[in-house]
């Protein structure tokens, strides 16, 4: 992303020069400059440039008149000082470089908030803390008020980092919860409706004996769906077989061995249901090797809507969820967390399935 909403990472943001780095840096005007032409003094020209509402209009007339005449623009980061801010967002993402540029649910996450931060002044500071030694340098550096707030993706049920960030009351919003319970804002999809509905379309389809690859089962997310998939194969008076359970790890590789798990357990199985657009991708290699097709023999359906979706051969039948929508969302509550709103929402945004050859 160019110019607002500017993609970093920690350490990386640079200042433009303090008040008065006037015409002798490049022929900027300086604030002393503004307060001369106004005819004020620079203590009133500072305030009317930070909105205070201690001057008359009179005065802010003339100051804004002053501004516009000689094309000062006001340092942004010696404002963000005087505010106590920094004007920079963190997005945390607790989980290993590969997985991020491997997996489309963050890149997509990454351009809803982008799209949310594009008209404001606020930096955007990618960062990652996939291992013990990333958290502690991340606790570091959060707790030396480097930023105003701080969007956390993919939060595992034992992750310390949302605990950390209400002790240091630093606003905070997460993307899906670590639990029901889950006491910081939160943004999600509607992963239990989601899940029941790609079931129910199995079951209507006439298939019996349906299995699941979930995610990992410490993240809330995963659990839900599972639980989803469970409460639509008793709707529908089917048996909840273990054996149809196997859990996989949101990756492609997961997904190949789980499907092949499977197929060792319960080789008569007629449908898969899994958790994510990229273990079905890997599930369709399994399956594939075992000479089963799809979806003649097994009916597959994912979960995102991702472009791995549209891409795989048959087409991906999936649960869409709004993953930018859900960026925006997640960016627009810790804006106004930020503003003071004191506000911890538990937004869900809801879920289409998508129907498309594999199912």
């Amino acid at each position: 992303m160019n110019g607002r909403g500017r993609v970093g990472t920690p350490g990386a943001r640079s200042g433009a020069g303090g008040p008065g780095a006037g015409s002798g840096r490049g022929g900027r005007p300086t604030l002393e400059e503004v307060a001369a032409r106004a005819g004020v003094g620079r203590g009133t020209v500072s305030r009317v440039i930070n909105g205070s509402a201690k001057v008359s209009e009179a005065t802010r007339a003339a100051v804004e008149a002053a501004v516009a005449e000689l094309g000062y623009v006001p340092n942004r980061a010696a404002r963000a000082l005087a505010a106590h801010r920094t004007d920079a967002i963190a997005l945390v993402v607790p989980e290993p470089e590969s997985r991020f540029f491997a997996e489309p649910y963050f890149s997509d996450v990454l351009r809803g908030v982008g799209a949310a931060l594009a008209e404001t002044e606020m930096q955007l500071l990618l960062t990652f803390a996939g291992n013990e030694r990333e958290r502690t340098r991340l606790a570091q550096y959060l707790a030396a008020d480097r930023v105003d707030g701080v969007l956390l993706v993919s939060v595992h049920a034992d992750d310390p980092l949302p605990d950390l960030l209400d002790e240091l009351n630093i606003p905070a919003v997460v993307s899906g919860r670590r639990s029901a319970d889950e006491p910081l804002a939160s943004v999600d999809s509607d992963n239990f409706a989601g899940a029941t509905a790609a079931v129910r379309h199995l079951v209507d389809r006439g298939r019996r004996t349906i299995a699941t690859i979930t995610g990992r089962l410490d993240v809330y997310g995963a659990r839900r769906r599972l639980d989803g998939y469970r409460a639509s194969l008793e709707a529908a008076g089917l048996p909840a077989d273990a054996l149809l359970v196997a859990e996989g790890d949101f990756t492609e590789e997961g997904g190949r061995r789980a499907m092949a798990e499977l197929l060792e357990r319960r080789p008569g199985l007629d449908a898969v249901f899994a958790a994510s657009d990229v273990m079905a991708a890997g599930a369709r290699q399994a399956l594939r090797a075992a000479g089963r097709r799809i979806p003649d023999d097994v009916a597959l359906v994912g979960f995102d809507d991702s472009v791995v979706a549209r891409h795989m051969d048959p087409a991906l039948t999936s649960v869409r969820q709004p993953i930018e929508e859900m960026g925006r969302t997640m960016a627009r509550v810790l804006l106004e967390q930020i503003a003071g709103s004191g506000e911890r929402p538990r937004i869900v945004l809801p879920t289409e399935l998508v129907v498309r050859d594999s199912a």
